[in-house]
């Protein structure tokens, strides 16, 4: 004897995909797959901003008196690696571990507090990464699934 099945009697299977099974939204977790291709991104392009500060001290506009005044080399570098770093957790959202989406929210916050000094340098491109690196804390912080990919 067999038993109906729940696509017999009307009413669909639940899906282990279903956001009340998982425990979080599709909003969320395609939220946190996004957040992990924009670090990756943000990454490479702080990287090639970081190698152009170092390599020509003159890319950019010398600000006057300013509060977090440093030498654009210094600024380099600081996008350099925090670059760096910021792709590599990138690539581990998108894999779907668990460290990166930690370290994803803590370096978000570090580039926020970096594009935040990085104002009078580049105001457009520094409010806009400002942006994102909100939108990847949000990400990151609201998805509740254990597999991004």
């Amino acid at each position: 004897m067999t038993t109906p099945t729940a696509s017999s009697r009307g009413t669909a299977p639940s899906s282990p995909q279903h956001p009340s099974s998982s425990g979080g939204s599709p909003w969320a977790t395609g939220g946190a797959v996004f957040a992990g291709v924009l670090m990756l991104i943000y990454g490479v392009l702080a990287v090639l901003q970081g190698v152009a500060g170092i390599a020509h001290d003159d890319v950019y506009a010398r600000q006057g008196d300013y509060v977090y005044k440093f030498d654009l080399t210094t600024w380099g570098w600081i996008h350099l690696i925090l670059g760096v770093v910021v792709a590599l957790a990138g690539l581990g959202i998108l894999r779907g571990n668990e460290w990166a989406r930690l370290m994803g929210v803590a370096l978000a916050g570090l580039a926020v507090i970096a594009n935040f000094a990085w104002l009078p340098y580049q105001p457009v491109w520094a409010i806009v990464n400002i942006a994102i690196g909100v939108f990847v804390i949000w990400a990151l912080c609201t998805d509740r699934s254990r597999s991004l990919v």
